[in-house]
């Protein structure tokens, strides 16, 4: 991120942990909202734009979890999980969920601020020149850079999960080719079981399912190219 403080959201159900939270935070440069529950929380997304949401998984009514899906079918912002719960199934959802980091309470403070920090250091820098656009032009298909948003028209094409993370990766570096072992080390944050051949083959079906929300004939493709022993690559109008 920039010098410009970040803003930070925490949905926590416990007020103890949300002032302690918001208090460290904010003695460390952020500026920081905090919501109770999934509820309030959509009510602040729904008017605010935050860098980065930390939020408690285990809530009375709508979880972490599903809050945490939800929120990708329309946002990239980060998401950083916590709960009490350290077992491998609980945090795997999560990430498939679409969070960036998982990390089980009790935690340090400080282990948490390195994590928001290591987050928020692989979030692309707003570009400043104006020459670079912020909506990339893919044929009938544009893709708000800022919002990680898909549109076709007036009508808004809705991602997946890893969807809007390859399309944030891509977007990031438009007319440059990405490896698929590239590609692997992005999407799987929490380390997804099978072999570094089996993910590479799961990045394949991402991308072929990808390209027909992209593509006029997703079988010769020319938004999403196959680069030969380079990867695939983002090539806009």
């Amino acid at each position: 991120m920039n010098d410009i403080e970040a803003h930070l959201l925490i949905v926590d159900d416990d007020e103890r942990i949300r002032s302690l939270l918001a208090k460290f935070l904010v003695k460390h440069g952020f500026f920081v909202s905090a919501a109770r529950d999934a509820a309030h929380a959509r009510r602040l997304l729904a008017g605010l734009d935050f860098d980065m949401i930390v939020m408690d998984v285990m809530m009375p009514g709508e979880d972490g979890v599903s809050l945490t899906r939800a929120i990708r079918e329309t946002s990239a912002t980060p998401i950083l999980l916590l709960t009490a719960k350290g077992e491998t199934t609980d945090r795997i959802a999560g990430l498939e969920a679409g969070a960036d980091d998982y990390l089980a309470k009790p935690f340090e403070p400080r282990e948490l601020l390195l994590r928001i920090n290591a987050i928020l250091r692989r979030v692309p820098e707003p570009e400043t020149d104006a020459t670079i656009p912020k909506v990339l032009h893919l044929g009938a298909v544009r893709y708000d850079i800022e919002r990680g948003e898909l549109w076709r028209g007036h009508e808004p094409v809705r991602l997946t999960a890893t969807e809007s993370q390859l399309m944030r990766i891509f977007a990031a570096q438009p007319g440059a080719p990405i490896s698929r072992a590239k590609l692997v080390e992005d999407l799987g944050r929490g380390g997804a079981a099978g072999g570094g051949h089996a993910q590479e083959r799961a990045v394949d079906v991402q991308i072929t399912r990808l390209r027909r929300k992209l593509e006029q004939d997703p079988k010769q493709p020319r938004y999403l190219q196959t680069v030969r022993g380079a990867g695939y690559m983002l090539a806009p109008d």
